[in-house]
This record gives C-alpha cells, sequence and structure tokens, in this order.
C-alpha cells in the first residue's frame, strides 16, 4: 500500500531510499550543523541511501565545494553523538555534497539551484527550509517563480519541501502561510516537521496502546483520573534570548511538540494503520480539544518567566516573554470527557525531563486500614519517557516484606537502550527517510497545524493583553506557584519525581 504507516512494516528501516537530491536553505545554520548533516551521514553509514544521493547547501555564506565538505566533516564529527566518522565512507559521501552562495531573495540563487539539480542529473528533490521563518514565505514563491516545484515531464521524479516549526506566529499567520505554500506545493508535497513525532517512544505510542491488549480498555475517562505532559529543560535559552523573546514557551513547545504528543496519546484508533487515517486521527482529536472562553484563561492557563531571563543578551529588560508555560485542556468526546490534560514546559527547571503521566483512579475501597500506606496521594501511574532515557514505567503498590499489609510504591520499567539492545535511529534520520520515502504519518498537517493553534489562541490573546509580574520563579525550581495552584483547585498536583 502506498504511504502505509511505517509501525505496521516490520521491515520500515530496510527500506533503501530512492535516488534523489535534497536541497537544505540555511546550511551554514545550527540545524543542518548539528542534526541534518550527522543524520543523513548515519542513514549512509546503515546503508539506507543509494551511492549518488547528493546534498546540496545553500547560505549567505561564500564558500566553494571543497569548503562546506570540510565544514560538514567538523559538524559529522562533534555532533555525531554515537557515531564515529569513517574515512572510507566520508570519503564516498562528501562527493556528493555540493554548495550554492546566494542570497535567499535573490532569484538569481535559484537559477544556480535549478542549474546545479541539472548537473546532478537528480529529477527528485526535497527542499528543506533551515531558515528563520520569516524566509519561510519568500522561499517558497521564489521556488515556484522558478519552476523548481515540479519534476521535469516524464521523468517520473518528485518534488518535496519540509518546513520546520514554528509555521506561523498565531492562527492568522499559519493560515496564511498555509495559503501561500499551497499555491506552490500540493499537501502531499508539503513535509511540517516536529522532530517530536520521529522519537522512538512517542511512535511507541501507537503500538503500545493498540498492539497490546491489556492497555487500550483502561484508555477513557471511566479508569484515568488526569494526564500530566511535561517538556522541562534545566537549562536557559543558552544565547538564543533574541530568537526566543519573539517566541515564548506556549508557542515554541506547547503550540506544536505538546499538542501533538497529546493528539497521540489520546486520539482514537485508526481505521487502518495508513498515513492518511493516522493523522486523520490525530486531527480530529485536535478539533475536540474544548477551546477556552476569555474568561476561563487566567484559570487554565500559567504563564512564567525565570529570574534573570530579562538579562539574558539580546533580551528586552521590560519583555513578558514566557519561559514557562502551563495549562488544563479537556477533550470534549466521548473517551475522554471530563479528564483533564495538564501540559507544562518550561526553562531553568530542576532537570531536563520530557515525559507523559497518566494516573489512574484509585481504587474504590481502601481494603488494608490505617497504617497501610495505601493513601490516595500514592496513585497508579502509567509514565512514558520521551527524553532523557526513553522508555516506560508503571508505578503500583505492592506488599513491603514481613508481617502485616504494609504497602509501598513499586516500579515496572522498560528501557529502550537495555531492552533492545540495539541502536535508536535519531528523530532526524527518521523523519528525513520517511520524507524522501514519501510517508507523512509523522507529519503534520496543514487542518492539525490551524486545530492546534485554535487551541492556544485564546491563551495568546489574553496574555498578550495582559501585564505579569516578571520574574515569577526561581531557576531550579519547579516553576510559579500559580501552576500548582491551578492543579491544587480539583485536588491534584504535579508529578515531579
Amino acid at each position: 500500500m502506498a504511504n502505509a504507516n511505517p509501525f505496521s512494516d516490520p521491515l520500515r528501516f530496510e527500506r533503501r531510499v530512492p535516488a534523489c537530491a535534497i536541497v537544505i536553505f540555511g546550511a551554514s545554520g545550527d540545524l543542518a550543523k548539528r542534526k541534518l548533516l550527522p543524520a543523513l551521514y548515519r542513514l549512509a553509514l546503515d546503508r539506507f541511501l543509494p551511492e549518488n544521493f547528493a546534498i546540496i547547501g545553500t547560505s549567505r555564506t561564500a564558500m566553494t565545494d571543497e569548503e562546506f565538505r570540510a565544514k560538514m566533516r567538523e559538524s559529522v564529527e562533534k555532533y555525531s553523538e554515537d557515531t564515529s566518522l569513517d574515512a572510507s565512507l566520508w570519503s564516498r559521501f562528501e562527493s556528493n555534497l555540493h554548495y550554492v552562495t546566494g542570497d535567499l531573495n535573490d532569484e538569481n540563487l535559484y537559477t544556480a539551484l535549478g542549474a546545479k539539480i541539472a548537473e546532478i542529473k537528480h529529477s527528485s528533490v526535497l527542499f528543506y527550509l533551515s531558515t528563520q521563518p520569516s524566509y519561510y514565505g519568500p522561499v517558497v514563491d521564489a521556488i515556484g517563480h522558478a519552476g523548481l516545484n515540479k519534476a521535469p515531464e516524464g521523468s517520473g521524479g518528485w518534488r518535496r519541501i519540509i518546513i520546520e516549526k514554528p509555521f506561523g506566529h498565531d492562527l492568522e499567520s499559519a493560515r496564511a502561510l498555509n495559503k501561500r505554500v499551497q499555491s506552490v506545493f500540493q499537501e502531499d508535497e508539503t513535509y511540517r516537521i516536529d522532530h517530536y513525532l520521529g522519537k522512538e517512544t512517542v511512535q511507541n505510542i501507537l503500538a503500545f496502546r493498540f498492539g497490546n491488549g491489556i492497555f487500550e480498555p483502561l484508555w477513557n475517562r471511566r479508569y484515568v483520573n488526569h494526564v500530566q505532559i511535561t517538556a522541562a529543560e534545566s537549562i536557559g535559552v543558552e544565547g538564543r534570548g533574541a530568537y526566543y523573546q519573539e517566541a515564548g514557551a506556549l508557542r515554541d513547545m506547547i503550540q506544536n511538540h505538546l499538542l501533538q504528543v497529546m493528539a497521540t496519546i489520546a486520539m482514537e484508533p485508526p481505521a487502518l494503520f495508513e498515513a492518511g487515517a493516522v493523522r486523520d486521527e490525530r486531527a480530529k482529536l485536535l478539533r475536540s480539544i474544548r477551546i477556552m472562553k476569555p474568561e476561563d484563561v487566567p484559570r487554565f492557563s500559567v504563564c512564567g518567566q525565570y529570574k534573570g531571563f530579562r538579562q539574558e543578551e539580546g533580551v528586552n529588560p521590560e519583555t513578558q516573554t514566557d519561559t514557562y508555560a502551563a495549562a488544563t485542556f479537556y477533550v470534549d468526546n466521548w473517551r475522554w470527557a471530563g479528564v483533564p490534560f495538564y501540559i507544562r514546559t518550561g526553562k531553568k527547571l530542576p532537570r531536563r525531563v520530557t515525559d507523559i503521566a497518566i494516573q489512574y483512579n484509585t481504587a474504590p475501597l481502601a481494603l488494608f486500614g490505617a497504617g497501610s500506606g495505601e493513601p490516595t496521594a500514592r496513585p497508579n501511574y502509567l509514565i512514558l519517557r520521551i527524553q532523557p532515557e526513553e522508555g516506560i514505567s508503571m508505578r503500583f503498590l505492592s506488599k513491603e516484606p514481613g508481617s502485616g499489609m504494609r504497602l509501598r510504591p513499586v516500579s515496572m520499567d522498560f528501557n529502550y537502550g537495555t531492552s533492545f539492545g540495539n541502536r535508536s535511529p535519531s528523530a532526524y534520520e527518521t523523519l528525513l527517510a520517511d520524507a524522501m520515502l514519501g510517508d507523512a504519518t509523522l507529519y503534520t498537517r496543514q487542518d492539525m497545524v490551524e486545530a492546534s493553534w485554535k487551541v492556544i489562541q485564546p491563551i495568546l490573546d489574553d496574555w498578550g493583553a495582559r501585564k505579569f509580574s516578571f520574574p515569577n520563579y526561581e531557576p531550579g525550581s519547579w516553576g510559579p506557584a500559580e501552576a500548582d495552584a491551578m492543579l491544587a483547585r480539583t485536588g491534584r498536583k504535579w508529578r515531579n519525581s
């Protein structure tokens, strides 16, 4: 089946990418150096790329092909976390690296790119926008004006484009960008990347739910008390203050990454494991999230900024940018009615962790009496860890050894690294290979982007109209006290361990 979902394909990474070229706009930037080139090199090392695969980098920085190859070798050596450079392979790999210098606003750049694509004789081309978001629209327009969005007639080739986040700055700008992109590329040629969806644990959510008979029956309002999704960073903005103060935690993390994770956790089973069916269900879930009324936003969302952010380089000392964001979402459908989904993200928190904690309802009757250690403060949790260590834990109560009936929490743990022993591909390896193979399952569709913007737009409107007393949390804490109060109003609390 064309574009079949990769989860149903046991030989997913046995498939080879067809002969094609990838054009990276912004090839001298951090994303290309830290993620894209190391991922492409690893795909070549694992023999997923054909010998004649080509990479064309472009940016304003003047470089020859040889200089570009030398810089990319440095990047691969420095940023490939679990891959050492093979000199023999690199010699062959770098022969397929090419570079075109040019300004993204100069039509001559696109003429030169067209000539380079013709020179390397590839009819199939994947464009990757690794640029400032303000360039997305102009670059797409220029690709269309130069005719690079269409493969030569009769060649059997294809043209696709990968667009990095953020896709728009709000609902209106996202719609405008979608319209602009679709005037040049069809929806099935457009790949809006969210690297969280390429992480093994996020992908494994579907296998975990729908491949096991013991979990899916418990995946609903009857058994689940609430769900917590946390994406915490222990570092600050790390020299990216100028960018970050224009984005903020709500836009940077919740609008795309964490709402997509929530959609994957809460979606209905698809009729088929096929790209369109899986994305249909994720889109339905996003459209089912209750849109907050303006008067409800202060009760169901929390804005935070850590002490010291305003002193970061490039940051306005009066900025109201959020470095912490938390929100309560409800899904208005039969499965999840009344179950709160708590999402939080922030900088300068106690540790780096991204996980999903599903808390189950407590047992209806305390059988073991006072002193048994069976308090409702020790509920059952299913925890899916996305980073730093990918895995799954089930926490439940068990009897302590010895006389009497005293209970304490214990865990059953599954860890990817120790359980399989094999190296897991990085998110960018997975997503780049999928785009070149034409598999859009793990990519975000237009209606999904707009649905997620609709969810957070009332929060953006409210926060933009209010003056917060910032900073309101200390570095190394779990965020502002208002976030704890948001859960405490319903008798719940954040899971911080």
